[in-house]
């Protein structure tokens, strides 16, 4: 196509003289596919305006500059976690961000905007003429195979009053421009809509990649939109200041982190289904506090899922009586189960003449020509055309079934699959629809320097809000690396990209924040999940037996014992120092008998032995995956620097390696725990991660006091246990004589100045406990508190000269008893599940 490169078109595109020249190169190498609408270009092939005023300002970069400004973003992306899974893959995919935005006009937006306003109006209607009256299956107008056909379809929801009064409150189309210019609707999203998690991500990167370009194109806000996203969601509530909970599958879901995203950005809690109780009519979620009422859930979990009771009984991502509360009012469900129906390619067929029966409106956006195979008629239409069209699933697929699981090309089958294809159309039409093969638009991206076109889909997302249905202005866009799409996928290798809507004149620049006669100024604890709390409490175990086998390895290379080389790795410190690794399991049995350097190498990096310290990262990293809502970004960079530091280091050779490596890895423990003790608020998520490093800090201290501060342990015993322990500096201060047995465990054990001591360890085990909630206030002592106290009491009377390894054996133990008390108190699973009971007396 012909592009603007006259001085005239510089000028519109606000490029300077330098930039010009890259600007036109970019342009005359750009080479749209034939026949194919391109986002770049107008009807008459001219670059359109908005896109040669981004291009223009986005060639002033220097050479470059927009790949290292990019490359920070992208940085960001990785150190943030942002990621999807694909399918049943185990690990996480890096979210895949183009630099390059869609870039749509006010103009065309506002068209976009009206269709969309109108769908989601078409689609609520129809959902409360689908389970309620049902006059549009009774007067014809809607074949019942097409609902009843759907797995999707809940006959439990027939005849319930929505709380609320609405089936869906977030409603989303995917869109894709037709050969003929217009926008055509490609799918609806009425389920649980994904996507606008990782849109507000996309702005956040590419905004902040480009400020100043971002501000002078007049790109709309998101902002605005995801305030009344969530006071629309506080509106379908039935009291003031409800609580709202996101309901996710959990952390293996393809769009997890999307849903912490989420929840962190609105301030609403994520829960996984085993964290929801249902009781007489209402849902709790399991707290520390006992079970505290859930008043709005908003669902990205699919309704055949929600409950296992009434549904899917092999289903572990819903809670048993959800269905029931939402029938008895006790609970508001969005989007409501059920509401999925609307997704299936059976109904789209139906939707221009619904339409207009339902609103009294012709569709103002189109959508693909669709033939339900249900009707005689249309099978054999569809049976006619096979070679012109695509054949799908009329319902949406359960994922088994190889031919119902993907739109296919007849043209494109081995004779075998056709005839299999055929032979299941004829027996079973109605599972089947013929679509017509519509090939995408086009938006330029960025990829070596120049631009390449690539097919896309826009998701654009609508809301219910106090004032109406709101639109977002932009969306969720992805773009396809091949030439060839039909339908695009986060796993076949496609992209993403953020949507900019520009605006003719500046945009209005509206603050979210509250006026004071809204807000009521709040100092509390809050209720942490009871599943957040495991999580976290877990976390700080984890993370402190990394710190620890850290410290053990370094020990093993620097130990005294192996400074003579023709010696290395004999004497009582190694094997004392095999032994504890050993039994960590950090070591396999047998493993590097005799070479020092090999056993640390073995400790540090081998996947195959459970307490190694990559494999004990790997599990802090697990479990704070399943809570990044509450984890900040930075806590999550440093966690993934640790374990890509180990993943990617190479076999150890010598000591000097093994111990660039550990102190490497301790220095970014030491940040982690800085983290958390500066940045971290002082609520109950703080302090059960605390709780965790404590317990496993003191049981770990006892083993080490056993094995090294027994009474017949050696100067070299003593002198390894304090440089374990971090206290060489202040028992050296404290003592002017050499190591002595009885000084040496005070220090370690009973002292209570010591920060690594098991005696400081259960003073802050107290403090801890004394500001955590109880279950019935009655003034009783809850078992963990029993236990701790008399704990507390038995290291604050002893005497470290009878403090044998007996005696110690036993502390040990009741710190492992405390930690199962901790366990069954707060992590609520199951019938332990009780809400807070208040005994009301006079004194």
């Amino acid at each position: 196509m012909a592009a603007d490169t006259s001085t005239a078109g510089r000028r519109k595109s606000g490029a300077e003289p330098g930039a010009a020249a890259r600007l036109r190169e970019w342009l005359r190498n750009y080479q749209p596919l034939p026949g194919v609408p391109d986002e770049l270009f107008d009807a008459k092939g001219r670059p359109r305006d908005h896109w040669l005023d981004f291009l223009g300002h986005f060639a002033a970069f220097p050479a470059g500059d927009p790949g290292n400004r990019f490359g920070l973003s992208a940085r960001h992306l990785r150190d943030s976690g942002a990621s999807y899974h694909v399918g049943s893959e185990n690990a996480e995919r890096i979210w895949p961000l183009n630099p390059l935005p869609l870039i749509l006009a006010q103009s065309e937006w506002d068209e976009i905007s009206a269709g969309v306003e109108q769908r989601a109006r078409l689609m609520e209607a129809l959902l409360q003429d689908i389970y309620g009256e049902g006059r549009l299956v009774a007067d014809g107008h809607l074949p019942a195979a097409t609902l009843t056909g759907s797995r999707d379809f809940i006959r439990a929801m027939r005849g319930v009053a929505p709380p609320g009064g609405r089936y869906t409150h977030i409603y989303a189309a995917d869109l894709g421009r037709g050969p003929d210019g217009r926008w055509w609707v490609l799918g609806d999203r009425t389920q649980a809509p994904s996507g606008a998690g990782y849109a507000l991500e996309n702005r956040l990167i590419v905004s902040r990649a480009f400020p100043n370009l971002y501000n002078t194109m007049n790109v709309h806000r998101l902002a605005p939109f995801y305030d009344a996203l969530r006071r629309g969601l506080a509106g379908a509530a039935d009291r003031a200041d409800p609580r709202i909970c996101l309901l996710s599958p959990g952390k293996f879901s393809e769009t997890y982190f999307e849903q912490a995203h989420l929840a962190r950005y609105l301030g609403f809690l994520l829960v996984e289904g085993d964290d929801l109780v249902a009781r007489d009519g209402k849902v709790y979620v399991r707290t520390i506090a006992g079970l505290k009422r859930a008043d709005v859930i908003l669902r990205r979990v699919d309704a055949e899922y929600v409950d296992p009771l009434e549904l899917n009984n092999a289903s572990r991502l819903g809670t048993p009586g959800m269905l029931e509360a939402i029938r008895a009012g006790g609970v508001t469900v969005l989007n409501l189960p059920g509401s999925g129906v609307l997704e299936s390619r059976a109904l789209m067929g139906f939707l221009p003449k619904l339409s207009r029966q339902v609103l009294g409106e012709e569709l103002r956006m189109p959508h693909v020509a669709t033939w339900w195979c249900g009707q005689p008629a249309e099978q054999a239409l569809v049976e006619s055309r096979l070679d012109e069209l695509a054949i799908a699933p009329a319902f949406n697929p359960t994922g088994g079934d190889r031919i119902l699981s993907q739109s296919r090309l007849v043209a494109d089958l081995s004779p075998e699959e056709r005839g299999t294809l055929l032979a299941r159309l004829r027996d079973r039409p109605a599972d089947f629809v013929g679509q017509e093969v519509v090939r995408l638009s086009t938006m330029p991206i960025l990829r070596n320097d120049q631009l390449e076109p690539a097919p896309f889909v826009l998701r654009v997302f609508a809301a219910t809000t106090p004032d109406g249905i709101r639109i977002m202005p932009g969306g969720f866009c992805r773009t396809s690396d091949r030439m060839d799409v039909r339908a695009i996928s986060m796993g076949d290798g496609a992209r993403t990209a953020d949507v900019w809507v520009i605006d003719d004149k500046p945009v209005e620049r509206m603050t979210l924040i509250a006026s004071a006669e809204d807000v009521q100024v709040r100092r509390i604890m809050g209720h942490l999940p009871s599943r957040a709390a495991d999580n976290l409490f877990w976390l700080g175990r984890y993370l402190e037996r990394s710190e620890m086998t850290l410290r053990t390895v370094r020990s093993l290379c620097t130990s005294n014992i192996a400074a003579d080389a023709a010696a290395h790795g004999a004497g009582e410190t190694f094997d004392s120092l095999r032994t504890l690794l050993t039994e960590w399991g950090a070591l396999r049995e047998g493993a590097a008998a005799d070479d020092a350097v090999a056993a640390a190498g073995a400790a540090l990096l081998d996947v195959g032995a459970w307490g190694s310290v990559i494999c004990n990262v790997r599990s802090a990293m697990r479990t704070a995956s399943s809570m990044r809502e509450r984890l900040s970004a930075d806590f999550w960079a440093l966690l993934v620097g640790i374990e890509n530091g180990l993943a990617t280091a190479e076999a150890v050779t010598s000591e000097a390696e093994v111990l660039r490596l550990v102190n490497r890895a301790l220095q970014t423990m030491a940040s982690l725990s800085g983290l958390a003790q500066e940045n971290m608020n002082r609520v109950a998520g703080w302090r059960f991660l605390d709780i965790g490093r404590r317990i496993e800090r003191g049981i770990t201290t006892c083993r080490l006091s056993r094995m090294l501060a027994h009474d017949e342990a050696t100067t070299d015993d003593l002198d390894l246990l304090l440089d374990l322990n971090d206290s060489q500096i202040t028992y050296r201060a404290r003592y002017l004589i050499g190591l002595a047995l009885p000084a040496v465990r005070d220090l370690v054990m009973l002292d209570p100045f010591n920060t690594r001591s098991l005696a400081f360890q259960l003073d802050t085990l107290t403090e801890h406990l004394e500001v955590l909630p109880t279950l019935h206030e009655d003034g009783m002592l809850e078992e963990p508190s029993r236990i701790l106290l008399s704990l507390s009491a038995d290291v604050e009377t002893e005497d470290a000269r009878k403090l044998t390894a007996d005696k110690i054996h036993r502390l040990e133990r009741a710190l492992m008893r405390f930690s199962n008390a901790v366990a069954d108190r707060y992590f609520l699973q199951g019938a332990s599940a009780v809400p807070t009971v208040k005994l009301m007396g006079l004194a």
